[in-house]
């Protein structure tokens, strides 16, 4: 069993949990996801993990309430034990091969939709630590929605906040942005890594595309029992049939199929849909 030690309410619907899980926070690398269940017959959750402090034996996750497994793990209070958590899963991002003297030449920018904070943060944070300090565009639909906002501001060389509405930042999506700070504000960029909605990771590289800068993205939305032996989160990367849990779950952007990303993810949601319905009704 594993300990909640921490819960907090980061927005609506969205909990941020740290657990107790020491090997996995002795092992955890930026990119890799963890696998949740709440109880022994629980759906398995695949979450990226958020953040990791291997002296105190502890791995954070973000949740946002999307359907009942994730509604089931939101109610949970500390003191409440998860019955699973398994990992580090999946292959850390591929940037972290590089020595910090070539990180430090690196001009990075991450893109971080909505509950995409979670993910791109620990990348941030690391690539403080190794004196690389990263851009990072943050994006909401509107100011309530932003979460870890400090943390990622202590981290990264420069923030942009966009938001849907006006409400903070500059007043449209985040592909607006990127496109203003290259062409109206001079910025150049070796890299983009961008995760959050699968929508929102497919225009962002349609956006770098004329660019040409190379763009990583995170489908680790489309896993389901993280390893592979499902063929749940089957996706096409350059014509080629790849696994997003073992193979990924970051991938070439301007490789992948984005349209048979899209219609897998819907492919079950009325049940999801009617299953909470049920449960919580």
């Amino acid at each position: 069993m594993f300990p909640i030690v921490k819960k907090t309410v980061l927005a609506k619907d969205i909990v941020l949990m740290d657990i107790l899980a020491p090997r996995v926070a002795a092992s955890a690398l930026p990119g890799q996801f963890v696998i949740v269940r709440t109880h022994a017959t629980g759906e398995r959750i695949p979450l990226t993990i958020c953040d990791y402090n291997a002296a105190a034996g502890t791995v954070t996750i973000v949740t946002q309430i999307v359907g009942l497994s994730s509604r089931r793990l939101c109610a949970l209070q500390e003191g409440d034990c998860l019955d699973t958590f398994v990992g580090p899963l999946g292959k850390p991002s591929e940037w972290l091969e590089l020595a910090p003297q070539d990180l430090q030449r690196k001009s990075i920018l991450f893109v971080a939709g909505g509950l995409g904070a979670a993910p791109v943060y620990p990348q941030v944070k690391w690539l403080c630590e190794q004196g690389a300090k990263a851009d990072v565009i943050m994006g909401a639909k509107n100011q309530s929605l932003f979460i870890l906002h400090d943390e990622m501001k202590a981290a990264a060389r420069n923030l942009y906040m966009a938001t849907d509405d006006g409400s903070a930042g500059f007043h449209g999506l985040v592909t607006d942005l990127f496109k203003d700070l290259m062409d109206k504000q001079g910025k150049t960029y070796d890299l983009v890594v961008a995760i959050g909605p699968m929508i929102m990771m497919k225009f962002t590289a349609l956006a770098t595309l004329p660019y040409k800068i190379k763009t990583i993205v995170s489908l680790n939305t489309i896993m389901v029992d993280g390893t592979g032996m499902c063929g749940a989160c089957r996706v096409s990367v350059d014509g080629k049939v790849r696994f997003t849990c073992v193979e990924g779950p970051e991938f070439d952007g301007h490789l992948v199929d984005f349209d048979e990303a899209l219609r897998r993810q819907t492919m079950y949601r009325d049940q999801e849909k009617a299953a909470d319905c049920k449960c919580f009704s």
